[in-house]
């Protein structure tokens, strides 16, 4: 173990960074995506493709995942400050 590098607290710092910085967004993307899948049927005059059932609730679920991480972190900072 070296002195000066906490190789412990560095790889968790790390996996959070990970899933924090590169995670939710692209869950966030994923759920965008369900919504309006490509080469679904055209639905009204603004054009934008239409999601199944299927599509919505992966939306939901999705997008209750990153609120829920916000929330967490929210909760994080007011609670250790």
């Amino acid at each position: 173990m070296n002195s000066w590098i906490n190789l412990n607290a560095l790889w968790k710092i790390m996996l959070v960074g990970l899933l924090a910085g590169a995670g939710l967004p692209a869950l966030f993307a994923v759920g965008l995506r369900a919504l309006y899948p490509p080469g679904r049927t055209v639905d009204g005059p603004a054009g934008r493709p239409t999601a199944g059932p299927l599509g919505y609730t992966a939306a939901v679920l999705c997008f209750a995942v990153v609120l829920a991480a916000i929330g967490w972190g929210i909760y994080v900072i007011v609670n250790h400050s």
